[in-house]
């Protein structure tokens, strides 16, 4: 069997909680991989939450970030976040920093969590 830990890196874009406002992670650094996927999971939706998740792009860690295209993306996110599931997406773009957005649109809560794993290593193991 095939080790596939020490060949990528996970990074938590938003620790499990329950989202009650629109969530922005902070900047995720993909130096050094050469591949991302974002996964979402959700738990419980309180008041009808309806909510979206979205991934961000950019050169610089701080500014600058804009929705990735279309064409840099593999897979798409629900247009609506479900209650207990698992929602990915792969990233094929060229920029340097990833952050993840999950939007409320209306509603009360969700629980949630997100996770940016970067593989396509340059230096292996990862540790």
């Amino acid at each position: 069997m095939r080790d596939i830990a020490n060949n990528i890196g996970a990074v938590q874009a938003v620790a499990p909680a329950v989202l009650t406002a629109t969530n922005t992670s902070a900047a995720i650094d993909l130096l050094g991989f050469n591949s991302a996927a974002v996964f979402i999971e959700t738990g419980a939706i309180v008041g009808a939450g309806n909510f979206t998740a979205k991934l961000q792009e950019s050169d610089a860690s701080g500014s600058g970030f804009a929705d990735v295209a279309a064409a840099d993306l593999v897979g798409t996110l629900p247009a609506v976040l479900l209650a207990s599931s698992v929602a990915k997406q792969g990233y094929i773009g060229n920029k340097r920093y990833l952050r993840t957005v999950i939007t409320l649109n209306s509603g009360t809560s969700i629980a949630a969590s997100a996770i940016v794993v970067k593989g396509n290593a340059a230096n292996k193991p990862v540790s």
